[in-house]
């Protein structure tokens, strides 16, 4: 399994580097939606990743966010979000990553978010622990929502749907220490499995946006469900990640 997690970590490193040598001139972007952002530079950093992939796995299928899905009957499937955190990219905020998850037979079984501002690198391997920058990671051990610093975001149509998001972001801030919006899945994801958030939630993200922070958390000592509380796939419509001391009373405000 290690030749694997050398792969995603060689590809996602080198996607960093395109982001940083790019980093305040993202060039041409357009828009999949009203406020979803595709730049040029996402486009490179997603080429990058897969020529990296398909030189050393030519018959594993992929995943990938701009791409679409390149499907083999391979066991083997690569889930890539080149950019998570574009609209931060776009207007130089530096809080934005590459994120690459290799599920087998529809199990995850490695996952990989590289911050290039910042040179952090989380990594995860099924049963092995998660790691960022080489040193294990746990999930906090905060057990009371009053004390807890908890992470969210806002789906692209938040201009359109009622499902908005918003009456939970306000139930847990009148509830929690701090509720905060970075702007990336990915990294939110990393952050509770880091001990730095202690949860997250968010609605109608897609499996790349979550699939290798999914692991890293399951793999810090993180509990990851649906909001309900219940069984979780990264193909799901939504998410509820903790470090499992405060997951209970994150089920029950996300039902109010």
């Amino acid at each position: 399994m290690d030749h694997f997690l050398k792969t995603a970590i060689k590809a996602a490193k080198e996607a960093g580097q395109i982001m940083l040598k790019r980093r305040g001139h993202p060039g041409k972007i357009d828009y999949k939606g009203r406020i979803n952002l595709v730049t040029e530079v996402d486009l490179l950093c997603e080429k990058k990743i897969i020529e990296f992939i398909k030189n050393d796995y030519p018959d594993h299928s992929i995943l990938a966010e701009e791409s679409g899905e390149s499907a083999t009957d391979s066991d083997y499937k690569w889930i890539i979000d080149p950019i998570d955190g574009t609209t931060n990219f776009a207007h130089d905020f530096p809080f934005y990553c590459s994120s690459i998850a290799l599920e087998i037979k529809g199990n995850l079984q490695i996952g990989v978010v590289y911050l290039p501002v910042l040179d952090e690198l989380f990594t995860a391997q099924r049963g092995k622990g998660a790691f960022l920058n080489d040193k294990k990671i746990q999930v906090s051990k905060v057990d009371n929502l009053k004390t807890s610093m908890l992470a969210t975001g806002f789906a692209y149509d938040v201009h359109e749907t009622d499902m908005d998001n918003v009456n939970h972001f306000k139930n847990f801030l009148k509830q929690a220490r701090a509720v905060r919006r970075p702007g990336s899945a990915a990294i939110d994801l990393c952050y509770v499995a880091a001990g730095r958030f202690d949860g997250f939630w968010e609605l109608n993200l897609h499996p790349w946006d979550v699939a290798a922070g999914v692991l890293l958390i399951e793999e810090a000592g993180g509990k990851v469900t649906s909001m309900a509380g219940e069984h979780y796939s990264i193909y799901s419509n939504n998410i509820l990640a903790s470090n499992r001391g405060i997951h209970g009373d994150m089920v029950s405000i996300l039902s109010l």
